[in-house]
C-alpha cells in the first residue's frame, strides 16, 4: 500500500499550485465581486493543458487520470474555487463524458476544440421540478427524420451563459419513463437560447444561467449513446464529478486553515496570541486532522476509478465528508477572525459562501447519505 504521489502527480501539483498562487489568487476577490465568467482564467487553464486532463493526446488532451484531475482541482480551489467550478463543468461534466461515451466521430468533432478552450462546455439536467429527483425531468425529445426536436428548460446551469456545447438530457417520448437520453446541443442549434443569469451567493465567477429549448433541432449524430441510456451516462458522469467537488472542498478547507492559522499566530488578546489558547488551537487541530482524512478518502476514490473498480459509494462518502468539512471550517474561520471575519473585506466571507455550494450541487448531502445508506443496507 503506497500513499505517495508519483513524480508526474507531484509535478502537476507543483505546477498548478504555482499557477494558482501567481495568477488566480490575486484576482479571485475581484472576479467574485464582478460576477462575470472568468474568461481569462479559462484561457490560461487551456494554455496549461488543464482542460484536457484525462483526455488522450490523440484528441488534443493532456492525458493523466482521475487523480490528476483531483489534484489540479484542489490546487485551483485553494486560490479560486469558482475557477475550479468552471473546470469541473467544462471537463468533468461535458468533455469527459464525450470521451467515455461518444462515437469516434463525436470525439473528433468536439474534444479538440473543448480541450483547447475554443469552445466552452456545460452539462444540463436540472429543472424546476427535477433537482435531486432527475427522474422527474420534463424535457422531451421527439425523433424527426435525421434530427431530434427538444423542448424544455434547464435551470442553474454552470457555464450556462457562455457555453458553446451543452450535454443536455431529455426524455424520448416514445420510450416513456425509460426514455432519458443524452444529446450534445451546440450554441447555434435552431430553437436553443440562453435564459436568465443567476445572482449567486458563492462561486460567483462561475456563472449560471437557464437553457431554453423550444423546438430545438439537434442532429441524431449528436445523440450521446443509445436512446434510453441517458440515466446510465448521467450516473457515471456525476460519480466522477463528485470526486471533483470533494477536491474543491479540500482546496477551500486548505485555504481557510492556512489563513486562520496565520491570523491566530499574530492576533493577540489578553497579552498572548490567540493560537496559544486551546479553545482556538484544538479546534484548528481537528480541522487539520479531518482535512487529511478527507484527502485520503478523495484520493482513494480517484484510485478506485482509475483502476476500474466500483467507486459510487466512495464518491458519495468523499463528497459528503469533504464538503461538510469545508462548511465547518469556514464557520470556524469566521469565528476565529471575530468581528473582522464577518466583514466583506475579510478573506473568510468568500470561503464561507463558496463552501456552501459544495454541499448542494452534483447531489446534496442528503442525496449522498441516501447513496451511502443504500450501500450499507443492501
Amino acid at each position: 500500500m503506497d500513499f505517495s504521489l508519483s513524480e508526474e502527480h507531484k509535478m502537476l501539483q507543483t505546477t498548478v499550485r504555482d499557477f494558482a498562487n501567481e495568477k488566480l489568487a490575486p484576482v479571485a476577490d475581484e472576479l467574485d465581486r464582478k460576477q462575470e465568467f472568468a474568461r481569462d482564467n479559462f484561457k490560461m487553464m487551456a494554455d496549461m493543458g488543464l482542460l484536457g486532463l484525462g483526455i488522450p493526446p490523440e484528441y488534443g488532451g493532456s492525458g493523466g487520470d482521475e487523480l490528476s484531475v483531483a489534484i489540479a482541482v484542489e490546487e485551483l480551489s485553494r486560490a479560486c474555487a469558482a475557477t475550479a467550478d468552471i473546470l469541473d463543468a467544462h471537463l468533468c461534466l461535458c468533455a469527459a463524458p464525450i470521451y467515455r461515451f461518444g462515437t469516434e466521430e463525436q470525439k473528433q468533432k468536439f474534444l479538440p476544440a473543448l480541450v483547447k478552450g475554443e469552445r466552452i462546455g456545460a452539462m444540463a439536467i436540472t429543472e424546476s421540478e427535477a433537482g435531486s429527483d432527475v427522474s422527474n425531468m420534463q424535457t422531451t425529445a421527439a425523433r424527426d427524420g435525421d434530427d431530434y426536436i427538444l423542448n424544455g428548460t434547464k435551470i442553474f446551469i454552470t457555464n450556462g451563459d457562455v457555453c458553446d456545447v451543452m450535454l443536455a438530457f431529455a426524455n424520448v417520448t416514445e420510450l416513456g419513463e425509460r426514455g432519458m437520453t443524452a444529446f450534445l446541443v451546440e450554441a447555434d442549434s435552431p430553437g436553443y437560447s440562453k435564459g436568465k443569469k443567476y445572482d449567486k451567493l458563492g462561486m460567483r465567477a462561475a456563472t449560471n444561467a437557464d437553457q431554453v429549448l423550444e423546438d430545438c433541432r439537434v442532429p441524431a449524430a449528436n445523440r450521446l449513446g443509445d436512446e434510453g441510456r441517458g440515466m446510465r451516462i448521467f450516473l457515471e458522469l456525476i460519480d466522477h464529478g463528485r470526486i471533483g467537488i470533494a477536491a474543491q472542498a479540500l482546496g477551500i478547507t486548505r485555504a481557510i486553515l492556512e489563513r486562520t492559522v496565520e491570523y491566530a499566530k499574530n492576533r493577540k488578546q489578553f497579552g498572548a496570541p490567540i493560537a496559544s489558547y486551546q479553545a482556538i488551537s484544538w479546534r484548528l487541530a481537528d480541522i487539520y486532522t479531518e482535512l487529511e482524512a478527507a484527502r485520503l478518502l478523495t484520493y482513494q476514490t480517484a484510485w478506485l476509478a482509475d483502476n476500474g473498480q466500483s467507486f459510487r459509494t466512495q464518491a458519495a462518502m468523499a463528497k459528503l465528508y469533504a464538503t461538510e468539512l469545508a462548511m465547518r471550517a469556514s464557520t470556524l474561520g469566521i469565528q476565529v477572525f471575530g468581528g473582522y471575519g464577518y466583514m466583506m473585506d475579510s478573506p473568510m466571507q468568500r470561503y464561507f459562501r463558496d463552501a456552501k455550494l459544495t454541499e448542494i450541487y452534483e447531489g446534496t448531502s442528503e442525496v449522498q447519505r441516501m447513496i451511502i445508506s443504500a450501500s450499507l443496507f443492501r
